[in-house]
């Protein structure tokens, strides 16, 4: 496959925004040693961005990254792609909205996905970023479409961007790689809270009114308005 000169830059960018997102996942002690990845889709091109296989996190240049198809075949790189290559390209492949995957051992999040649990909607945050509750997906092997098959079952009936893969740990998606990471950033948060509360008491599971309410909000209403040009252009 061929990568012109404009795909070129958007591919260098991506190089540079998942490597830096690497250093998220250290930053918030989602990952040890080379464990965990997070790829980027190249908009408008049957391509993603992806960290290598088994790379110290402290190699982790936007040199270092490879570029692979929709298929986990190495594009353009010196490096073997990571092992779950083939479950971010199947992701890619049938989820055609999601522009980033991030996948983390982190510690919380995987004890609920050792129990094969989901992690219910007791706090108002898990409501706003995940919708209700975050789902179990299957136990699979890794190295194939296994992983992806069993995100993309999981997660086509959920509106969380977060799925627990049994035995394994968590997978989450985003409309790029930012948001899959921050996604990977809160599934632990969560996870961590809702196993303190467990050891308390039993947490009150919040009304599916009240769920969709938050949600709609935070999905639609929260943070800063993009502010309008029409005032400048009518002068």
């Amino acid at each position: 496959m061929t990568i012109t000169t404009d795909v070129a830059r958007t591919v260098a960018a991506l190089r540079r925004t998942v490597a830096g997102l690497h250093v998220e996942l250290t930053r918030y002690q989602l990952v040890i040693w080379t464990a965990g990845n997070v790829s980027a889709r190249v908009p408008g091109q049957d391509l993603m961005v992806i960290k290598p296989s088994g790379v110290s996190y402290d190699e982790l240049s936007a040199d270092a990254m490879v570029v692979t198809d929709l298929h986990g075949n190495l594009v353009e790189g010196e490096r073997e792609p990571s092992s779950d290559t083939a479950a971010h390209a199947y992701v890619y492949r049938h989820l055609p909205d999601v522009g980033g995957v991030a996948h983390t051992h982190s510690t919380y999040a995987t004890a609920w996905a050792a129990r094969g649990e989901p992690i219910p909607c007791v706090l108002t945050m898990a409501a706003d970023e995940f919708g209700g509750e975050v789902p179990v997906g299957p136990f699979a092997t890794i190295g194939d479409d296994s992983i992806g098959r069993g995100i993309v079952d999981t997660l086509r009936s959920s509106r969380s961007h977060a799925v627990l893969m049994q035995n394994h740990g968590p997978f989450t998606i985003g409309v790029d790689a930012k948001a899959a990471v921050k996604a990977a950033v809160m599934v632990e948060d969560v996870a961590r809270t809702v196993h303190i509360s467990r050891q308390l008491g039993s947490p009150i599971e919040i009304a599916q009114p009240d769920i969709d309410s938050l949600y709609e909000r935070y999905q639609n209403v929260y943070g800063q308005a993009v502010p309008s040009t029409q005032g400048a252009l009518d002068g």
